[in-house]
């Protein structure tokens, strides 16, 4: 549910850092990370609760003075988990997560939506589109790929510029009630994603938090939904939150393998970004999985979960574990990544758990 700021997952001589935080903010070094990830696979279990089976739209909110360059990044990385890739895709992805089911013998939903943009005076912002004659399905035209679920820009820090999680309710709930036209308050399909930029300071985020996944508290919102929030690292703690494209300040990354003597460099040039779409990935799956905390999960405390993503943390290919990310691939210019998207985007995601292989794993699995 909370994830520690040390997404490196470095196993070094004197330097530990636990990678699975409970809500009362118990942390510790006594687990090991390997291929299996932290905590123990062998735990997790279905506990009964719902998972995310109907169509989901994603509303993003966008907090702080973003740049565009990464929010369309970002797009084009939640775009692609329901569009067509080369292989192995973000969609190829994300159905080692649809393996999960609900009490009803319901998966998790294939069908992930964003939707409208909005201001933050509620005014509607077009639809933007780049390489008009590379892309079909409306990309000539810019209409029939503008499915964007809701997009809502926060510039003028409705709570300030610097948040804690209940504020964070708070700007989903401005999201929802600012006029003249808010963002849809959807409790059957609706998922929120509000999204910091550097500009903004959040409680714990790089000392003890990258992310987080929860659901909003109908006397704060009016309504439960799920939601998450995800911090833009690039400048404020790369080395903690932007694995494995950067490392903790005064650590040197291990000798050989993928993140060998040089720090991997990230896929869509921008280490914040790019560090930020597998955070955004791993939040996701989690809470498809386990929405309401009541789901998919491993060990005895709901409140400090180890969820699928968690199982599996610093893994990106076969091999992975400790701090080799596994067999990746890169591109002409040594970029890693190791998923495609839409418009020949290529991203670096940690893989999860696979429900049926009963280990960690990814479209790009060489076994």
């Amino acid at each position: 549910m909370d994830k520690l700021c040390c997404y490196v997952l470095l196993l070094l001589s004197f330097l530990c850092f636990h990678l699975d935080l409970s809500w009362s903010l118990n942390t510790g070094c006594n687990q090991a990370v390997n291929s299996g990830g932290s905590p123990d696979p062998d735990k997790l279990e279905y506990h009964m609760g719902p998972v995310l089976a109907s169509p989901l739209k994603l509303y993003i909110i966008w907090y702080g003075n973003w740049n565009q360059t990464h929010q369309d990044t970002i797009r084009d990385f939640l775009s692609s988990f329901s569009s067509p890739a080369p292989r192995p895709s973000v969609a190829d992805w994300w159905s080692t997560v649809r393996l999960y089911t609900d009490q009803t013998g319901s998966n998790v939903t294939d069908s992930i939506t964003l939707s409208g943009e909005l201001g933050s005076t509620g005014t509607a912002i077009p639809c933007r589109f780049k390489y008009p004659k590379r892309f079909r399905h409306g990309y000539a035209t810019g209409t029939a790929e503008c499915n964007i679920a809701g997009e809502f820009f926060d510039t003028k820090l409705s709570h300030g510029p610097r948040l804690n999680r209940m504020s964070i309710q708070a700007v989903i709930k401005n999201a929802v009630t600012s006029q003249p036209k808010p963002l849809p308050l959807d409790p059957r399909n609706g998922y929120y994603l509000v999204l910091t930029s550097a500009d903004i300071m959040v409680d714990e985020f790089c000392r003890a938090v990258c992310a987080f996944h929860y659901f909003t508290f109908p006397a704060t919102v009016g309504v439960i939904v799920p939601y998450a929030w995800v911090g833009y690292s690039g400048t404020q703690c790369p080395g903690m939150c932007a694995y494995p494209f950067a490392w903790p300040m005064g650590v040197p990354p291990p000798p050989g393998g993928n993140g060998g003597s040089t720090v991997m460099r990230p896929p869509n040039g921008d280490i914040g970004v790019d560090g930020m779409i597998s955070v955004i990935a791993h939040e996701l799956a989690e809470s498809a999985t386990n929405p309401l905390v009541n789901a998919w999960y491993a060990g005895n405390n709901p409140t400090a979960p180890g969820e699928i993503a968690d199982l599996c943390l610093g893994v990106y290919g076969s091999g992975g574990g400790g701090a080799y990310v596994g067999q990746v691939s890169t591109d002409a210019a040594g970029n890693g990544y190791n998923l495609n998207g839409i418009k020949g985007r290529r991203f670096m995601v940690q893989w999860v758990w696979d429900l049926v292989k009963k280990r960690c794993f990814g479209p790009n699995a060489k076994d």
